[in-house]
């Protein structure tokens, strides 16, 4: 096992555990997979770009990437590409957007932060079953937005509803 991984592997079995027990639906697990392998290309590039003597990807940016759900993409990247990996003052800022981030996960466990995702969630949901005309697509986003243990989809007049138990 290697530990430099080791966050990414917490995550995993949290994001998975949070869905499992319903605290979390799959959109938010999607969107680290998305904003993870964004970060990483960006670092790829800004390595490329470090080889070549090129314009660089400020420090700033990485920062703001990593923070906006992409640090396990990061990670790889530092790892992987050899890449942001030596520079202390760096490495600090890094692992201060990773706390923040968790903190942010965290916090949408707490009973406010539960309560205001299942609304936005609610809200998503209800725009999604009245705007969305393709079915395929509506039950995938739809799918992507519930919450593993209150409601199921069940179709009707030609509509996707949620049933909560």
């Amino acid at each position: 096992m290697n530990f430099n991984y080791l966050p990414i592997y917490v995550l995993t079995i949290a994001l998975g555990g949070s869905f499992y027990l319903g605290y979390l639906p799959p959109i938010i697990f999607l969107i680290y997979v998305i904003a993870s392998t964004l970060t990483f290309f960006i670092y790829a590039k800004d390595k490329r770009a470090a080889q070549n003597d090129e314009w660089r990807t400020s420090e700033s940016t990485l920062h703001m990437y990593s923070l906006l759900f992409g640090w396990p993409g990061a990670i790889v990247a530092q790892q992987k590409l050899r890449h942001k990996s030596k520079k202390q003052s760096f490495r600090a800022a890094f692992m201060f957007t990773v706390l923040i981030n968790v903190s942010l996960i965290v916090g949408m466990h707490t009973h406010s932060g539960a309560n205001m995702l299942r609304s936005s969630t609610n809200n998503l949901k209800n725009y999604i079953t009245n705007n969305v005309d393709y079915q395929y697509v509506r039950k995938s986003a739809l799918f992507l937005f519930s919450f593993r243990n209150d409601h199921y989809l069940y179709y009707e007049s030609d509509t996707f509803y949620i049933r909560e138990s």
